[in-house]
């Protein structure tokens, strides 16, 4: 517990561990939905896409965190227009703008020489290095994310179990699908920092995995999905500081180990 106190008294981890536990309670819900519509990948696609957008905004010497949230969101747009509009399978139309974003952001380094910044931690993430201006934005983005989905999570669960019922009983579907995956792009950009670009679907999906093992209604599951999620992010946060690991790889760890001690509690019990 000494230890504990003693970390606290760092703004740094202090800055972590808010925004931190409020961007995984945000990937955590989100995943609930995106899981049930078997949509597991969306996030994966949508952080490379926001890396193209990290990529034009240190180009052009622009914040980046503005300019990889309006590629998400614009590459959110696009890929449910895609998987609506023309017929393209799901996985497909995310293997297709997942690699559009990577290809934009892997031209503009190309094309400037290399960037003086560090690319691991938008791989990986950086949450220790969070500044306070980041944090700020951040927080406003998850905060307004779960707003919007506790306010719509009747409608969202109508169309996760049954899009065709959802419309046919006069809910707004296609506005409401694009105003869903609007809401998991601002989440992919909130949680980048977290885990980065290539371990974000571990926060998103893993959690609800472990949850959906306990065998409890929805709204039981989405709420032990965000504890979860809350639990292995402040848990990676302290191992990370005291251990000298990295805090994405120490909360993976952590949910990875909270998922498989779930999945051997409903086998066993």
């Amino acid at each position: 517990m000494t230890a504990v106190i003693e970390a606290l008294e760092h703004g740094f981890v202090q800055r972590a561990l808010v925004v931190g536990v409020l961007a995984g309670v945000t990937c955590s819900m989100m995943g609930s939905f995106l899981v049930l519509r078997r949509q597991s990948l969306f996030s994966d696609g949508i952080a490379h896409v926001a890396f193209g957008g990290i990529a034009v905004g240190l180009f052009a010497g622009v914040f980046p965190f503005w300019t990889s949230m309006a590629a998400a969101v614009a590459g959110a747009l696009g890929l449910q227009k895609l998987r609506s509009g023309s017929g393209v399978p799901g996985d497909a139309a995310v293997a297709v703008v997942l690699v559009m974003g990577l290809a934009v952001g892997v031209l503009l380094i190309s094309a400037s020489g290399g960037f003086s910044t560090d690319l691991f931690g938008v791989l990986f993430g950086s949450i220790l290095l969070v500044s306070a201006e980041d944090a700020l934005a951040i927080s406003v983005a998850s905060a307004a994310v779960i707003a919007a989905l506790l306010a719509l999570r009747g409608p969202l669960l109508h169309i996760a179990f049954n899009e065709e019922q959802a419309r046919a009983s006069g809910l707004q579907v296609t506005l409401l699908n694009y105003v869903f995956v609007a809401m998991g792009a601002v989440m992919v950009v909130a949680s980048m920092r977290l885990v980065g670009i290539l371990l974000i679907s571990a926060l998103v999906v893993v959690p609800n995995v472990a949850a959906m093992a306990l065998g409890m209604g929805f709204a039981r599951t989405l709420a032990a999905s965000a504890a979860i999620s809350a639990a292995s992010v402040a848990s990676g946060v302290l191992l990370s500081y005291y251990l000298d690991l990295a805090p994405s790889g120490a909360m993976v760890a952590v949910v990875l180990g909270i998922m498989v001690c779930a999945l051997a509690w409903r086998r066993f019990r």
